[in-house]
C-alpha cells in the first residue's frame, strides 16, 4: 500500500475544490480513484463548484460521445449493407415477371392495405411507390389497362386540389380525367401540412373480381404458412 503525505492529500482536496474532476486529479497525481473518493467523501463543495465540475465532466465526455456516434454509425452502415446483400441475393432468385409471384405479392399488399368494406378493388396510400407497384403489378398479373384505373384523392385543408391531381397523375401515369374526385379534410384547416406530404391517393381497379381473388389468395397463403411451417 502506498503512503501519501498530508501535503499530497491537501493538494488533491484543493484541486477538487477548484473544480477539477476526480479523473483529472487521478491522472495528474497518479493516485487511484478509490483512494481519492475516500479523501473527498467529507469535502463539501458549493453549488457553484459542483456546477463547474459537472461542466468539466461534460466537456471531457464530448470526444468520447463523438467517437461513440461514429462507431454506431459505422455499425449501422455495416448492418444496412449486409441486409442489402441478403435482399439482393433473394431478388436474384425471383422471376419478377412471373404472374404467380406478382399475384402473391399483390395479395399480401391488398390484405394489409386494400379496401375491405367496399365493393371495389382499391388501395389507398400516401406513398407513391406502393401505388406504382400496385398499378404495375396489376397490369401484368391481371392485364389491367391504365385507362381503366380510377383515382380519388384525400387532402388536407391547405393543399391545392389542381396541383395535387397533377402530381398524382404524373407520378402514377394515370390520365387526369380518371380522377373521380377530391375529398378535403376541413378539420385540418388550422394546421400546416408537412412539405413532402402529397395527400392520400386511392387507386381503384376496374373490377371487383380482382379483389376477390387477391383476398382469397392472401388468406389461403397465410393459413398454409401458419399451419405447415414449423
Amino acid at each position: 500500500m502506498r503512503f501519501y503525505t498530508n501535503e499530497i492529500k491537501e493538494k488533491a482536496k484543493n484541486l477538487r475544490k477548484s473544480g477539477k474532476t476526480i479523473g483529472f486529479i487521478e491522472k495528474l497525481l497518479d493516485i487511484p480513484r478509490s483512494t481519492l473518493s475516500t479523501w473527498f467523501q467529507n469535502t463539501i463543495l458549493t453549488p457553484r463548484q459542483l456546477a463547474f465540475i459537472k461542466k468539466q465532466q461534460q466537456e471531457l465526455l464530448k470526444p468520447a460521445r463523438a467517437k461513440a456516434v461514429l462507431w454506431h454509425n459505422k455499425q449501422k452502415e455495416k448492418r444496412l449493407l449486409e441486409a442489402k446483400k441478403r435482399a439482393e441475393a433473394t431478388l436474384k432468385k425471383i422471376r419478377i415477371k412471373n404472374t404467380d409471384v406478382l399475384k402473391l405479392a399483390l395479395a399480401l399488399l391488398y390484405l394489409g392495405e386494400g379496401t375491405k368494406n367496399k365493393i371495389e378493388t382499391s388501395v389507398s396510400n400516401s406513398d407513391p411507390k406502393i401505388l406504382r407497384f400496385f398499378i404495375k403489378a396489376s397490369q401484368t398479373a391481371f392485364n389491367v389497362k391504365p385507362k381503366d384505373i380510377k383515382c380519388y384523392l384525400y387532402l388536407r385543408a391547405d393543399q391545392n386540389k389542381n396541383q395535387s391531381v397533377l402530381f398524382w397523375s404524373k407520378i402514377l401515369s394515370i390520365p387526369i380525367k380518371n380522377f373521380r374526385g377530391v375529398n378535403i379534410d376541413h378539420r385540418t384547416k388550422n394546421s400546416k401540412t408537412f412539405e413532402n406530404y402529397k395527400g392520400v391517393c386511392s387507386v381503384i381497379l376496374p373490377t371487383v373480381a380482382i379483389k376477390r381473388e387477391l383476398m382469397y389468395l392472401a388468406e389461403s397463403y397465410c393459413e398454409k404458412i401458419i399451419n405447415n411451417l414449423k
